[in-house]
């Protein structure tokens, strides 16, 4: 992230480095919040050690921005974060977790609960770099209230040892969830689990996955819509192999209990073709170049 010393809220290893301030946002530790705000223990499992709150009271004017590094070795996160967007309110968030180094053997786990107050509208961008020794631990849960609107993007394409990322998405009447996961395999291992909950009538939620396995990776997903009520949903999981040594599995999985739900799914995991590198290479580039640009190209969604 550019300028990180200008984030909201800004954590090194587990000290808090500073927490800025926002028009018509509160933003505190989540430990703060805890005692200040009684009303946010119905969404904390329990007191909070550390992480962040970000209450949008008002509409802010520039996008909230947070960054949460490790830097030194064998640091382990565990952090509950939670971030809640009143009635009618519009957010644009900009979130970076990292690490600093490639061989820090870091642990970063976190909990986040994201809440859409009645017609609010998130555009939430979510970017992980790690380190080829880390293991990163993230759950999230979206609770979209009524007319809400929701455009997630996760992307880590510097992936740490092991991934396990977990992601529920609860749509509540005539709200709305488009969210797209994009991993880079690289000598890593992930499992990713999505799930969107249509709960209300003319909720509606899409799911779009961009898996690359290369260098001895091994990825797994799992995406589900689950439609309770009469919504609309769709699933576009597509999956690119580079080399041999990995291995890309996915279940994209439909549930419908309303007759007059209409939900969907594609699903492709395939490898590049030798006709686009040879088309490629007669343009002057090396194999390599030419398979990253494939790769890259992919990626782009």
């Amino acid at each position: 992230m550019k300028n990180v010393k200008n984030a909201h809220y800004w954590q090194i290893d587990n000290r808090i480095k500073n927490i800025s301030a926002a028009e018509g946002v509160i933003i505190l530790a989540s430990s703060q919040a805890w005692q200040k705000f009684s009303w946010t223990r119905k969404w904390f499992e329990k007191k909070p050690k550390e992480g962040y709150f970000v209450w949008a009271k008002g509409q802010p004017r520039i996008p909230l921005t947070t960054c949460v590094t490790i830097a030194s070795p064998k640091i382990s996160q565990n952090l509950d974060n939670l971030l809640v967007i009143e009635k009618n309110i519009k957010v644009k968030a900009s979130v970076v977790c990292n690490a600093s180094k490639k061989n820090l053997y870091g642990k970063h786990q976190a909990k986040g609960k994201l809440i859409l107050k009645k017609g609010a509208s998130l555009e939430y961008t979510h970017n992980h770099f790690w380190g080829k020794e880390d293991f990163v631990n993230p759950e999230y849960e979206f609770i979209l209230e009524k007319d809400s609107r929701l455009a997630y993007d996760y992307r880590n394409l510097f992936p740490p040892k092991n991934l396990k990322l977990k992601t529920i998405i609860n749509c509540q009447e005539n709200s709305s969830a488009n969210i797209r996961f994009v991993i880079n395999g690289i000598n890593s291992k992930a499992d990713l689990e999505e799930k969107i909950f249509l709960e209300g009538r003319k909720s509606q939620g899409m799911i779009k996955l961009r898996l690359v396995g290369k260098k001895n990776s091994l990825i797994s997903g799992k995406s589900s819509i689950i439609a309770l009520s009469a919504g609309k949903g769709h699933l576009d999981c597509q999956g690119l192999l580079v080399d041999k040594k990995s291995e890309i599995s996915m279940v994209p999985e439909l549930v419908c209990k309303d007759p007059k739900a209409q939900i969907t799914h594609e699903a492709l995991i395939g490898k590049i073709s030798e006709e686009e590198i040879n088309y490629l290479r007669t343009k002057g580039l090396a194999e390599k170049e030419a398979i990253d640009l494939i790769v890259g190209g992919f990626l782009r969604i």
